[in-house]
């Protein structure tokens, strides 16, 4: 394929996902298209371009490990054509028990299920994953971004539930460790406690919390970002896939927006499938699995940590630091 072509409005430094008419073409056509019911052999490691409510009848039953879905808070939100307008509460819950209802029984036994939503359909969205799941927490995650409100405070958080279908579910802490600075380093006889000492500082590994303020939300300058409204970090989704996906396991999304749930699981040796209703998302989610068959870096998770916000993980001795192109 050509080069990406980019926006006249955008700087050459510009790394934003673009696509021209032709690549848009192309990248969709890719994606599948269910009319029938399909086996998993179908639907393995690839996206799913339907309407997620008439596409989950024709999905089998017990095939996921995880599902992570991200599905429209209740406000007014324009996808790209599409846009979703916020409702009553009622028929909020009403939507939420719809397609919760829909993903249920494609989970396996000792499967998770996470959702994200905003404080406001959290409230909604609770309650209603009690009725069908074991609640085990709620994450809370620093946005970084948001407008400011001169009457109210400024909604720098989002909400993430983490639920099972069984009290038997899988999860791997150590693979979530965060790393973090050492300020006041602790010695037993002259060893480090707890921590390790490094030619790039002191640090420690420790367990990570359901308050993450380690998160950066895709901008222009990261190579992961695009133009959907509401695009969900890598790094967080290989927080959650790695938590509760044994390696090989299936991740399920079913608002897959512009594909980072199946690029990330790909990225770290996890099998998926998504649904996706919008030809141009489902175009830049295909294009951004191309990508990651070359490279499987996920900006903040390096050498099988998690780091802090604005903290890069050193370079090895020898490494170079590259040119930019």
């Amino acid at each position: 394929m050509a080069a990406k072509e980019q926006e006249p409005s955008r700087t050459s430094r510009n790394k934003t996902l673009t696509l021209s008419p032709e690549e848009t073409a192309f990248y969709a056509g890719k994606s599948l298209r269910l009319a029938d019911p399909a086996p998993i052999e179908k639907l393995q490691d690839r996206i799913i371009c339907g309407d997620t409510f008439a596409t989950l009848p024709l999905l089998p039953e017990k095939f996921a490990d995880l599902i992570i879905a991200d599905p429209p808070y209740n406000l007014r939100k324009d996808y790209h054509g599409a846009t979703f307008r916020e409702t009553s509460q009622q028929e909020y819950a009403d939507y939420t028990r719809r397609w919760i209802a829909g993903v249920r029984p494609l989970l396996k036994d000792n499967a998770s299920l996470y959702v994200c939503c905003d404080w406001k359909s959290s409230i909604i969205i609770g309650p209603i994953l009690a009725e069908y799941f074991l609640v085990q927490n709620r994450i809370t995650w620093q946005r970084e971004k948001g407008r400011g409100a001169k009457a109210n405070w400024k909604n720098g958080m989002e909400d993430i539930w983490f639920c099972t279908c069984s009290k038997d579910y899988y999860f791997d802490l150590d693979a979530v460790k965060v790393r973090r600075r050492v300020r006041a380093p602790y010695r037993t006889e002259g060893a480090p406690k707890d921590w390790e000492e490094t030619a790039e500082g002191n640090f420690r590994n420790t367990c990570p919390s359901n308050f993450w303020d380690d998160i950066s939300v895709p901008y222009w300058s990261m190579p992961e970002n695009t133009d959907h409204p509401t695009q969900k970090p890598e790094k967080l989704m290989a927080k959650l896939i790695l938590a509760s996906c044994p390696p090989g396991g299936m991740v399920f999304d079913p608002f897959l927006g512009s594909g980072t749930t199946a690029v990330t699981a790909k990225k770290l040796g996890r099998r998926f499938c998504g649904v996706e209703q919008n030809p141009l998302y489902c175009a830049w989610g295909e294009e951004r699995l191309e990508r990651a068959e070359e490279d499987k870096t996920i900006q903040g998770f390096a050498d099988g940590v998690f780091w802090e916000r604005n903290a890069a993980p050193p370079r090895k001795r020898g490494q170079q630091k590259k040119k930019t192109e």
